[in-house]
């Protein structure tokens, strides 16, 4: 039986772009809400905690909307591109972005708020600029935190379904992920391709929490 790996190839370079960009700007993200003390911290928090409750068909729905070539997004990214977001890959970036946002910024801000904020200020005391204590202090030390992120990040983005069946569809090569390949291999009743595809994202899965479980044992927390 031959199996299209396409889906397969796919989903990795969604989940790797998508981690990437997450860390971009969940980053400053988390530090602001680790050490901000203004009363909007929970009205952020709620924001950027939203995909963990929101049902994918909900928010997929909705950023079909702001991606429409009409839309709030996809009308300026149309003129600018020349493309839409909508049933394209950088549309799915966008939406796994925004999905997987809460599996990044988490795990930073609680890494961030046990380093606490005495090893910056003995950095700052040697002479260290706040964005050098950052990159040399404050990153290392939360390193389990980048670790966690990038994991849940990625392996989040690998099983999404709603959200990019809503946004991307599913046309081969462009926007067709593991998750649906599975859904549509069930659907023409080839149970066959849809247990390899099932069972490797099974496998993949358990093996990377096996390993966050076991760095994270390895390597504790450093706190102020």
């Amino acid at each position: 039986m031959s199996l299209d790996l396409g889906p397969v190839w796919l989903t990795l370079r969604l989940a790797g772009v998508t981690v990437v960009l997450l860390l971009i700007v969940g980053t400053p993200l988390a530090w602001w809400l680790a050490h901000t003390r203004t009363r909007l911290k929970p009205l952020i928090e709620a924001v950027t905690a939203l995909p963990l409750v929101l049902p994918p068909t909900v928010l997929g729905f909705y950023l079909l909307v702001l991606f429409a070539p009409g839309g709030a997004l996809g009308a300026p990214w149309l003129r600018l591109t020349g493309e839409t977001l909508t049933f394209s890959f950088s549309g799915l970036v966008f939406a796994s972005m925004l999905y997987s946002l809460p599996f990044v910024v988490q795990p930073l801000q609680s890494a961030f708020e046990a380093v606490g904020r005495g090893p910056l200020e003995a950095a700052a005391v040697l002479g260290a600029r706040p964005l050098d204590a950052f990159f040399t202090v404050a990153s290392p030390l939360a390193a389990r935190g980048y670790l966690t992120a990038i994991v849940l990040g990625f392996a989040h983005t690998l099983g999404e379904f709603g959200v990019v069946l809503m946004v991307g569809g599913n046309i081969p090569g462009r926007t067709r992920v593991i998750s649906i390949a599975i859904y549509e291999q069930v659907e023409t009743l080839n149970f066959a391709a849809a247990h390899l595809l099932a069972a490797g994202m099974l496998v993949f899965s358990f093996a990377v929490l096996v390993l966050v479980y076991a760095l994270n044992r390895r390597y504790p927390v450093h706190t102020a």
